[in-house]
């Protein structure tokens, strides 16, 4: 007999956390392979974690949190007192930061326009990625 249920989407919480690991990961100018292999893992299984496509377990999270000099915590900062819910509300920009932070020049891009001190400079930059986007559009 068939199961009739879709595939197990990933629980917003363990997105969440893979998000946050991807993020410090990023920063810290590290490949998968080489958090992989600090962790015991291969760098396939990273990116399932950074998908949250599978859970990190409570050691391994203990683990990544001392690869990447940042307490547990860290991995949770954001989510809130309640937890996420699967659907997002009408003008909720999670998805899209999800996405942006998800995306191959997402966290390069945040960290340079965050390197930029000059507030009028930044909204220059805002500006014209408002403008590409609306030709594209």
């Amino acid at each position: 007999m068939k199961s009739q249920h879709a595939p197990r989407s990933p629980n917003p919480v363990d997105t969440h956390v893979g998000t946050r690991v991807r993020l410090r990961r990023q920063v810290m100018k590290m490949s998968q392979e080489k958090l992989g292999n600090a962790l015991g893992v291969t760098f396939q299984q990273v990116q399932k974690y950074e998908r949250g496509a599978n859970r990190v377990g409570a050691s391994r999270l203990w683990k990544m949190s001392q690869v990447l000099d940042v307490p547990v915590s860290f991995f949770y900062e954001g989510l809130g007192e309640d937890m996420p819910s699967t659907e997002f509300g009408e003008g909720d920009q999670t998805p899209i930061v999800y996405e942006f932070i998800n995306s191959t020049d997402g966290v390069s891009l945040a960290m340079a326009v965050s390197k930029i001190k000059n507030k009028a400079v930044r909204r220059q930059i805002l500006e014209l990625a408002r403008s590409l986007s609306a030709e594209e559009g």
